[in-house]
């Protein structure tokens, strides 16, 4: 396909796709026991400057389509590699994309013909650095170039209007783009945008989804607000309270590669205990899921990390993005720099676990918790490809090889949701209330409980879910106050596996596990992991030349479990943690279907098998105060 500018391809768009759907009804398949959804809330096109710029063309109706399994056209990146037609074997329920907010302008007015800015030197550069590349090392150069300059004052003005105004129109198709897919009890669709701030190139990036097709008329920029704190205020006073039926949140990602800054203790300077408190409140509010899985790894912990006590997890090691040739050094108590680019230290608060016993800590000294968060995944592809994390299809003969970050990426994750129905309503509302899971691509189905007198039967019986809600408290949510009589909670957790698609069926579950933190009376951080399903000693695995899998695994699992060590003075947080049988690595297929000279040099190092894993939504104790 000729390769066209943004603005031809958005008045294409304009032009095709279905039509704008109607108000949301109440669903047929209703559920009050709610049911699970799969989506992807983390997707770029070729409106985010960097996707653009690796050559994508593909823009929010070719993401939304190919989430509704649809085939669309894969980026070319490098002049060698063939345009291929791509399309997911299992369509998403729902997909948001999140294009770069910092660009919007900046590429509208370097693709729009005619634009006061078209003809300049770097616009002409922007618009050709996708094309005719024959090596990596030449498309990063570029990239770094041409971003460098886009919302310099020579492209966006002495006053930056030439951006903001020129945002208007990318920012439209985006809203439109979703109102024209979103297909209540079908098909979701959410509005929504990226927020990338990166203070000395770590990454701090949320994604802002909205709960309705009413929005902010221009989406708030890192550019415009570098604080996330002013972030969260500002989205409070222009949409939340507004007053119009705007409401949204954010979802941070990659705290991995944010050298301790995302979930660094920030308070917008408020320094007694009660504005702290208020802020926390607010950032809990607007961030009630974390990314935990992406192409760029996994953010759920790390072995040997300063003031964590409980022993290795010997599952931390799981998609490390910052590995070789060595980890990095320990932050300790404070932060750093560089992650994006390979630098800087590394420290537990880039890390899901530690923030959520960090927020234990400041719910006990300020009164109210700032990291009360669920997990979900996605992908963040850079290509429209939304949800395509099935490891058997990146084999590099039906997916392009990935050049970028070959040795460290991986097809991402994906976020599941506990809803009444597929509308954007209850998908909202379920992000809101933290009743949702992430995936590190599989569709296993995981549920968890947690009350005071589950009976040890409750798997053996019908209902399982209906038992857990008339008992206690989903994911996301928090113990109910413990009463005289119970010596310590009681957790019911399942799991079913991905039942996959036919020719390539899901993989086995090997176990289920309860994942403890807490705060002790050292004040280090503790963690404890408990197998509570399945079989920890499993000798399951995968023949890594055939790719094909041996040992047995279960359809199914499910158990009821209660904490032996429980202390009811001290908080705690629980989650859940399912892992399926060991199987081959997206890279090891790749490398496999490789001619020889084609294969990089990686091939021999990569890790062979990857532990595919789902971790749900925690759900916390606190402490009664009257007690």
């Amino acid at each position: 396909m000729a390769r066209a500018g943004v603005r031809t391809l958005v008045l294409a768009a304009l032009l095709c796709g279905p039509a704008i759907a109607s108000a949301e009804p109440r669903c047929a398949d209703r559920s009050e026991a709610r049911k699970v959804y799969f989506g992807d809330l983390h997707i770029h096109t070729a409106l985010s400057a960097d996707a653009y710029v690796f050559g994508t063309r593909n823009l929010p109706d070719d993401a939304y389509r190919f989430a509704r399994g649809e085939p669309i056209e894969a980026a070319a990146l490098l002049s060698s590699d063939p345009a291929r037609s791509v399309a997911l074997a299992r369509p998403l329920d729902f997909a948001a994309v999140t294009d770069h907010a910092e660009y919007l302008g900046s590429s509208a007015l370097c693709t729009t013909e005619g634009s006061p800015r078209y003809d300049a030197e770097l616009c002409r550069a922007y618009r050709g650095s996708g094309q005719g590349q024959t090596t990596m090392e030449a498309v990063v150069a570029t990239v770094g170039r041409v971003l460098r300059g886009m919302n310099s004052e020579t492209i966006c003005g002495s006053d930056g209007s030439l951006c903001s105004g020129a945002a208007q129109e990318p920012w439209k198709l985006t809203r439109d783009s979703a109102a024209r897919w979103d297909a209540p009890c079908e098909f979701t669709a959410f509005v929504a945008y990226e927020y990338s701030a990166s203070p000395g190139n770590s990454k701090v990036h949320r994604n802002v989804i909205f709960r309705s097709q009413v929005a902010l008329d221009l989406p708030i920029s890192a550019s415009d607000e570098p604080s996330a704190v002013d972030l969260w205020r500002r989205l409070r006073a222009e949409c939340i309270d507004a007053g119009n039926g705007c409401d949204a949140l954010a979802i941070p990602h990659n705290p991995n590669l944010s050298n301790g800054q995302m979930f660094a203790l920030d308070y917008g300077g408020a320094v007694t205990p009660e504005a702290q408190a208020a802020v926390a409140r607010l950032r809990a509010q607007i961030e009630p899921v974390v990314e935990m899985m992406q192409i760029k790894g996994d953010s759920e912990c790390r072995n040997g990390l300063w003031e964590v006590a409980g022993g290795p997890d010997e599952l931390c090691g799981f998609e490390k993005y910052r590995d070789r040739p060595a980890p990095p050094e320990d932050c300790r108590e404070g932060t750093g720099t560089g992650a994006l680019l390979g630098k800087g230290c590394i420290s537990r608060l880039d890390f899901a676990r530690y923030a959520l016993i960090e927020g234990l800590r400041e719910s006990e000294r300020i009164g109210a918790n700032p990291y009360k968060f669920g997990f979900i995944g996605s992908t963040d592809a850079h290509d429209g490809t939304a949800g395509d994390t099935d490891e058997w299809v990146h084999d590099g003969v039906q997916r392009p090889v990935r050049q970028v970050g070959f040795d460290r990426d991986n097809p991402g994750g994906l976020a599941a949701v506990w809803a009444e129905e597929n509308t954007r309503a209850a998908l909202f509302d379920a992000l809101r209330r933290r009743e949702t899971y992430a995936t590190s691509g599989p569709r296993m189905v995981v549920r968890f409980f947690g009350g005071w007198d589950y009976p040890e039967n409750t798997c053996a019986s019908p209902g399982v879910a209906t038992r857990g809600y008339a008992g206690g408290v989903p994911m996301g949510g928090d113990l109910p106050t413990r009463p005289a009589a119970a010596k310590a909670p009681v957790f019911v957790a399942s799991a079913l596996r991905d039942p996959g698609t036919q020719g390539h069926p899901g993989g086995l579950l090997q176990r289920l596990q309860v994942v403890k933190g807490w705060v002790g009376a050292d004040g280090r951080f503790h963690q404890a992991v408990f197998d509570i399903a399945g079989d920890s000693a499993s000798t399951a695995g995968v023949d890594p030349a055939t790719c094909a899998p041996r040992g047995p695994g279960a359809q199914s699992l499910c158990a009821t479990w209660r904490d032996p060590d429980f202390d009811p003075s001290r908080a705690a947080v629980y989650y859940v943690r399912a892992l399926e049988n060991p199987s081959c690595r997206f890279t090891t297929r790749t490398c496999r279907n490789l001619p020889p000279e084609q294969r990089p040099a990686t091939c021999d190092h990569l890790p062979k098998t990857i532990q595919e894993r789902a971790w749900t939504a925690p759900i916390w104790y606190e402490p009664d105060p009257a007690t």
